[in-house]
Order: C-alpha cells, then sequence, then structure tokens
C-alpha cells in the first residue's frame, strides 16, 4: 500500500467508496451520494486551496482516501483544519485510515496548521475513534442526538490533536 495525492483519475474509486459509507454508513451524515460530477468538485477545491487530498492504493485499486480542509471558512480559523477519511469496507481494520490520517497530520503540519479536528459521525463508530486516539487525538466534546439516519439519533464525537 502506498499513500499519494489524489489525482482526477482516482475520483471514481474514492466516490465508490464514499457512497458505500453514504449508503451503509453513519460516518457521514450524507443521506444521498454525490454524484461523480459533484464529488470530483470537491476534490478541486480542496486541491485547488493547497490543502492535501490523498489516497491509499495498491497495485489494482484505491483502498481508501482522506483530505482536511480549514475547519471554517471565517479567517480567524486558518490555522485549524478539520480531516475526513474512508476506507473501502473490504479492508477495514487493516491499517488504511490511519496511514491516511498520519500522511493528513504530516502535510497539515508542513501547511502552518497548528491544530486538526476529527469530526466523527456516530459516537458508535469505535474503528475511527481509535485511529485517531493511535494517532494522539483526544477527545474534546460529543454533540448528543445531532443527526438522524438510518431511522435513528446519532451523536457527534470530536477530536483533537496539536501540531507542530
Amino acid at each position: 500500500m502506498r499513500i499519494v495525492a489524489a489525482e482526477d483519475a482516482d475520483m471514481e474509486d474514492a466516490q465508490a467508496i464514499y457512497a458505500h459509507h453514504v449508503l451503509h454508513g453513519t460516518g457521514t451524515f450524507e443521506e444521498i451520494p454525490p454524484s461523480l460530477e459533484d464529488f470530483s468538485g470537491r476534490f478541486a477545491a480542496i486541491r485547488d486551496a493547497g490543502w492535501a487530498f490523498v489516497v491509499a492504493k495498491d497495485d489494482f485499486h484505491v483502498l481508501g482516501f482522506g483530505y482536511y480542509a480549514q475547519f471554517r471558512a471565517r479567517s480567524a480559523y486558518r490555522f485549524c483544519a478539520e480531516d475526513s477519511v474512508y476506507v473501502r469496507d473490504t479492508v477495514r481494520g487493516q491499517g488504511v485510515g490511519k496511514a491516511i490520517v498520519a500522511a493528513l497530520l504530516e502535510h497539515a503540519t508542513d501547511k502552518g496548521f497548528t491544530q486538526m479536528l476529527a469530526v466523527i459521525g456516530d459516537s458508535d463508530n469505535v474503528g475511527s475513534i481509535g485511529v485517531h486516539a493511535s494517532l494522539g487525538f483526544v477527545p474534546v466534546g460529543t454533540m448528543r442526538k445531532v443527526g438522524y439516519k438510518f431511522d435513528r439519533w446519532l451523536d457527534v464525537v470530536t477530536m483533537q490533536k496539536a501540531l507542530g
């Protein structure tokens, strides 16, 4: 497995991975998968801003992807980033997500960010919470019952890591 900067050619695989999470998971609160065109536009916006969008690849396809962006658009947030990571269902628990987040942390630090947030959908998302904790993120809060998906209320867990 290698972690590399995403390219336009990776977007079909990345969009398919994300669509699976939208339709079957609670790590994202989107309920309708974005089209390939819309997803590619999101990728272009992240790339054009100078932030990282990376993919984990083997010899055959994309295993997962992740990116970070400034936490919020207002200028006072310019040193705080938020990460997102999604892994192909067939390779969960094999270190793909952790490798992606580690690459994002390095890139964000190099770009001058001083904090990274993980805003994790569903307090039962032990995989994402565990990956982030293993890389030094600490829980800083839980928003209770702020999302509603698959006929149930979902929490959002926020974790934070100081960079640099």
